[in-house]
């Protein structure tokens, strides 16, 4: 069974950084993307940032140059570092496994998300 823990949410000022961790266990998948996704209070989910097997990144437009992520394979963990972090990024952050089956097939995985709050 595929299980992501996350960690490394909290409380942060205004132009300070956190990073995030996900750990993954249990994933067989030899295809595959890690990603994060925030969800602010009352708002749809949406993708952050997104790494492939491969390494290859994707980022959401209105987060580029702020939010890094980053993968150790040997350590079945991705990051996401967030730096210069403002109000509007306070939501909960939730990393998420993407298994491919075929290349249109795929299971999703889910954490149990992280709180991050940019607040003074």
């Amino acid at each position: 069974q595929v299980q992501l823990v996350e960690s490394g949410g909290g409380l942060v000022q205004p132009g300070g950084s956190l990073r995030l961790s996900c750990v993954v266990s249990g994933s067989k998948f030899s295809i595959y993307a890690m990603a994060w996704y925030l969800q602010a209070p009352e708002k749809q989910r949406e993708l952050v940032a997104s790494i492939t097997n491969a390494g290859t990144t994707n980022y959401a437009d209105s987060l580029k140059g702020r939010f890094t992520i980053s993968r150790d394979s040997a350590k079945n963990t991705v990051y996401l570092q967030m730096n210069s972090l403002k109000p509007e990024d306070t939501a909960v952050y939730y990393c998420n496994h993407r298994g491919y089956i075929t290349y249109n097939t795929w299971r999703d995985y889910w954490g149990q998300g992280t709180q991050v709050t940019v607040s003074s």
